[in-house]
């Protein structure tokens, strides 16, 4: 188990100051100040904990196979739906979820683009057109298609860990989002899913759909 880079910026502040408040409520400080600081001192700690939690980094092994579209996320499938000629799987992730994405596909990434916006909640139906997001564009060997990291109700930062030209493989990580949030998966509407809402999903072990031209694609 690893921890992500992003992680470190909350997991050591939150460290070093619950450990001084701790140590100065053990050595410097008479009841009931001692007390209240070496509470909030517990408090800072279980955050970090939380944080080790939150920016974990599992290992895993990424599901091979011809033709086979994988979940770009950890989480719940929300919604699949057809809109603009594309098939889109909706996946909301809790703060509970890992929460770095991986790439659904081989492919090259043709663009990685931020859009600011709102944060409505995930289960909000103008959450995956107001919200702020980065939109990847990735060309497969069965079309483009589409990622999209999309903030929510308590997510404010979307990540992105690649940029245009860059050669992906299936389960390459490509990006995360803090804290809680939403990831859509655009795709050919000649491909078939596999999944439905209430589905649980894993990065780059979850077969979600399969790709047009592959047995099993509509």
């Amino acid at each position: 188990m690893r921890i992500l880079k992003e992680g470190y910026s909350y997991i050591i502040p939150l460290v070093a100051v619950g450990g001084v408040l701790i140590l100065i409520s053990v050595t410097a400080l008479p009841p009931p100040a001692n007390i209240i600081c070496q509470a909030l001192g517990n408090v800072l700690v279980v955050l970090s904990l939380f944080c080790m939690f939150f920016f974990r980094d599992p290992n895993i092994e990424i599901t091979q196979g011809e033709g086979i579209i994988l979940s770009p996320c950890n989480g719940t499938v929300m919604d699949i739906c057809e809109e603009d000629g594309e098939k889109v799987i909706r996946v909301f992730l809790s703060v509970f979820s890992v929460h770095l994405q991986r790439a659904p596909f081989n492919g090259t990434v043709v663009d990685v683009v931020h859009k600011n916006g709102k944060f409505l909640a995930a289960w909000n139906p103008r959450a995956h057109i107001e919200n702020e997001q980065n939109i990847f564009t990735i060309q497969t060997g069965f079309g483009i298609m589409t990622i999209r990291q999309i903030a929510g109700l308590v997510a404010r930062r979307c990540v992105a860990w690649v940029k245009p030209g860059d050669i992906l493989k299936a389960g390459d990580k490509i990006g995360m989002i803090k804290f809680s949030s939403q990831v859509d998966l655009h795709l050919p509407v000649a491909a078939k899913v596999l999944v439905k809402p209430g589905d649980k999903t894993e990065a780059g072990i979850t077969i979600v759909a399969a790709a047009p031209g592959y047995p099993g694609a509509g």
